[in-house]
């Protein structure tokens, strides 16, 4: 296969480096050749998302999970089958619905379909040909891609795994420096560091997220880093808390995106609800008390 974004990582498994190094809002496809001919995800762009149709043929389109960046250029394979998990709700069929899922109200989720959703051209969904759930398996012969829920990122969140190739395929267990990201009300710390557990017990030989290279071999030291980056955003809360902040003071401050999200009300939403995670398990922990919407460490 001579395409300078497409490398074999088997006889028929290949991985689709997306535009950006798959930076939002791309990710990184995965095709798999068999009785028939699966790409998952849709966050190649529109350009490569026909290129990669035009090498491969594509027969079905396989959705991880409904963030943006996986589902963005779908539409260019709207005539294929498409395979979604069992626990996407109906709003990924309506761009305002997808919004207010993201960002907990009808007046945010409007908010977010005006300058994320539309200005990046997000594609709401169809109905789907087949819905997938936990455990369930793809079997095209040459691969056989169980399904592995893996909630917390968001609670339709995919991972999979070819049991032929040993091909592991995290998603957004992605091993990026900013850490896990769990900013959406479905978001859960705790469910998606137990969802990190599971996935990297399971018995690959490779593994490809959706926002980084494919790693040969064992990646448990990636998997590691992945899950101690949970306790350093915790400590970087408690940090921030000094004598005493509401949750009100510590979105203004920003300690995961330091300001820098292209919009301020989506990342108050984001941020504010990261943040919250970090708390709860900070009073769980015994790290802090709080005293009438305060938040203060303990000594």
């Amino acid at each position: 296969m001579n395409h300078p974004q497409i490398t074999a990582l088997s006889d028929h498994v290949y991985f689709v480096e997306a535009p950006t190094s798959g930076r939002f809002p791309f990710c990184h496809g995965f095709v798999f050749k068999g009785s028939e001919t699966i790409l998952i995800d849709a966050g190649l762009g529109e350009d490569l998302m026909r290129e990669v149709d035009e090498l491969f043929h594509i027969d079905t389109l396989l959705i991880s999970h409904s963030h943006p960046d996986h589902i963005r250029s779908w539409h260019i394979l709207s005539d294929r089958k498409l395979l979604i998990p069992k626990e996407t709700t109906d709003a990924v069929m309506d761009l305002e619905a997808l919004g207010a899922q993201y960002t907990g109200s009808k007046e945010t989720g409007r908010h977010w379909a005006k300058v994320i959703g539309k200005p990046f051209g997000i594609s709401p969904l169809r109905q789907a040909d087949m819905r997938y759930g936990d455990g369930d398996i793809i079997d095209i012969k040459t691969a056989r891609i169980q399904a592995i829920h893996a909630p917390g990122h968001h609670n339709d969140h995919y991972c999979f795994l070819d049991h032929v190739s040993g091909t592991l395929i995290t998603t957004d267990i992605d091993f990026s420096s900013f850490g896990p990201w769990y900013g959406n009300p479905e978001g859960g710390a705790k469910a998606f560091m137990n969802s990190i557990r599971k996935v990297m017990a399971l018995p690959y030989t490779r593994a490809c997220s959706s926002h980084r290279p494919p790693v040969e071999g064992d990646a448990s030291t990636l998997f590691t880093a992945f899950l101690q980056a949970f306790d350093r955003q915790k400590m970087e809360i408690l940090a921030c808390l000094g004598t005493g902040k509401t949750l009100k003071d510590i979105i203004t401050l920003s300690p995961f995106y330091n300001n820098k999200f292209i919009d301020i009300k989506i990342q108050n939403v984001f941020e504010g609800h990261m943040a919250a995670e970090n708390l709860a398990i900070l009073l769980e922990e015994g790290l802090v008390y709080e005293d009438e919407g305060v938040f203060v460490p303990r000594q």
